[in-house]
């Protein structure tokens, strides 16, 4: 009994459906961008610390539930319009495949490097939210067009936030999504493919967030373009993803 409460604890920051509810109404009813960042950055970290110190036995049921839940937030996001609650679904539906790799046995430190790279660009597209809200008064998709046009360099680094966030190459979250296919592939395929299913939900929602954002006729207001202090912080940012990428390669492949 006090294993399952344990994996239900834990079930609410390594996401699992229904505690999964429960970080997403966090991120609805937080409005600010700080406090958000830092719900992003923590949160996945807290359910790693309660797995590792509780040493509870993972049972084998949990796998299809994470890829279900991982699978449920996927498909979800394909009809989501606000910026930052895409970015909490999304964060659901990758933490949720760590319970993946936990029942794979990776070991510890390389599980905290998974879970940061993967909330890293995350962390970067709450604050690009943040950065539309300021500009515009909200960041829904639709609500206005032709970003690349108004503010480009903005748009520059929100396309490439989002290509890094739905496991694009070079970014690592690449390499986790190949390591967990190739570590599932020999003993249930069919996990391999509900991985593959949930990686190509992810791309097609992150191409319909850009086309939502960026495509459309321009605003003929003057909106203040993203400066160039703050473009070189966020690509350097994208550039140590990249390197981490290439090198947590050399390291689980």
């Amino acid at each position: 009994m006090t294993g399952i409460i344990i994996i239900l604890l834990t079930g609410v920051f390594l996401p699992l459906f229904p505690m999964s509810m429960i970080f997403n109404a966090i991120v609805d009813n937080i409005k600010h961008p700080w406090l958000r960042v830092l719900l992003f950055a923590v949160w996945p970290l807290i359910g790693l610390l309660i797995v590792y110190n509780s040493k509870v036995v993972i049972p084998d049921w949990l796998m299809p539930m994470a890829l279900t839940t991982s699978a449920l937030y996927a498909l979800r996001m394909l009809s989501l319009r606000e910026v930052t609650q895409w970015s909490g679904f999304l964060a659901t539906s990758l933490w949720s495949l760590l319970w993946l790799a936990v029942m794979h046995d990776t070991p510890v430190g390389l599980l905290y490097s998974y879970a940061i790279s993967m909330s890293t660009p995350l962390v970067l597209l709450v604050l690009l939210s943040a950065g539309l809200e300021q500009r515009f008064g909200a960041a829904y998709t639709g609500l206005y067009g032709g970003l690349a046009r108004t503010i480009p360099r903005f748009t520059g680094i929100l396309v490439t936030v989002v290509v890094a966030a739905i496991a694009t190459p070079l970014f690592p979250t690449f390499f986790i999504m190949l390591d967990m296919i190739v570590e599932t592939i020999s003993a249930t395929p069919l996990a391999a493919m509900a991985l593959l299913l949930i990686w190509l939900l992810w791309s097609w929602a992150g191409a319909r967030l850009i086309q939502g954002l960026i495509v459309g006729r321009a605003s003929n207001v003057k909106i203040l373009d993203m400066e160039i202090t703050t473009i070189s912080l966020y690509a350097l940012i994208l550039l140590m993803l990249i390197i981490g990428g290439i090198y947590l390669s050399g390291v689980i492949l």
